[in-house]
This record gives structure tokens, sequence and C-alpha cells, in this order.
């Protein structure tokens, strides 16, 4: 027989909609931190199990409940939504500078990018993927941005750790352009091989 809570979770974040604090869902069930994440460590092993339409999200300090992406083509079909609109490149650079330099200023992103950034973070502040954390202490207290947990939910995070590690992909990108110029001259000595043939 499953606990009382488990209903009262699931009943909760439905009805939430939206990510719900930790610490809130302690309060109104009267549980401790440890009991709750073992709740809900049980209750996200069951929706995988039994392959739920609906699965748990838990990030540090947040819970919901979102739809299964296995089953997003049936959703598509039904709802057939607009075209979501695509990130562009500038905006992805960005955002990419923001997860990982946070808390970073606009001029920060700048400075990285090489290029103005206003555009692409007045955008990313407008799909709540990034939001302001406060002012740099300096002078024209510039405002700090990071990522939200609406970042997490769209690139399939739970948290930022979970990030590809930016040194071992500077390591993949040099060892990859490393073997590109072999590949090419391997590629010209074969066609040479094939006219003298």
């Amino acid at each position: 027989m499953r606990d009382e809570r488990f209903g009262a979770i699931e009943c909760i974040l439905f009805v939430s909609g939206e990510p719900v604090e930790l610490e809130s869902l302690q309060g109104a069930l009267g549980m401790t931190a440890i009991e709750l994440q073992a709740l809900l460590r049980d209750m996200e092993a069951l929706y995988r199990e039994e392959q739920r339409g609906v699965q748990l999200y838990i990030t540090g300090d947040a819970v919901q409940l979102v739809s299964n992406r296995a089953y997003a083509g049936y959703v598509e079909q039904l709802l057939q939504p607009a075209q979501t609109k695509s990130f562009s490149q500038a905006m992805l650079e960005t955002l990419s500078v923001v997860a990982y330099k946070q808390p970073v200023t606009r001029s920060d992103i700048e400075a990285i990018r090489g290029v103005r950034c206003d555009y692409s973070v007045h955008e990313l502040l407008k799909l709540g993927l990034v939001c302001e954390l406060g002012r740099k202490d300096a002078v024209g207290r510039p405002m700090l941005f990071g990522t939200t947990d609406a970042f997490l939910r769209q690139f399939g995070l739970h948290s930022l750790a979970e990030l590809p590690s930016y040194d071992s992909f500077l390591a993949a990108t040099a060892e990859a352009l490393a073997e590109e110029p072999q590949q090419g001259l391997q590629g010209a000595a074969a066609s040479e091989a094939l006219e003298e043939g």
C-alpha cells in the first residue's frame, strides 16, 4: 500500500503545474528533507518503471511533474503546435557563456563572444532561460545574469553540474581539429592512387 503522501505530492505537483520548492513540500506534508527525498526517489523510480506519461523532474531545490518525452510524438500529433521559435547561433553562444561563467555581466559576455549581446540577453530573459541575479559591486553596478530552472528543463538537466565539462570539450575539439588535416592528406593520397590506377 502506498503512503498517502505519495498521492498528496502527485496532486500538489499536478495542480501547481510549476516547479514546487522542496521546502514548501516538506512544510505542507510535515516531512523531513530526508523523508521527502526518499519518497521522491521512490515516485521517480515507479514512474520510470511503469513508463508513465508523466515523470518527476527534480532539481536541487524544486520538483515538477512533467510530460514523458517518450510520448512527445503523440502529443504533437494531437496538438500540432505552431513551430516553436528556434535559438539563433548568437542566443546559443550567449546562453553557453551565461551557463558556464555565471554570474556574468553583459560586458563579460561581450568580451568572450567579441560582439554585442543586448538582443540575445533580452530574448533569453523573455524566454525565461536566464534571469537577473543582482548587481556586480563595480563601477556602474552592472546587472549579473544566471540561468534558471527553465534552462535546466529545456536542456534536460537536473543541475548545472550535468553540463558537459568545458575542459573535456576543449580537448575533444583540439583532437578533432588535429585529426582533420591528416584525414585531408589521406583523402588526397587515395585520390592520387585512383588517378594513377
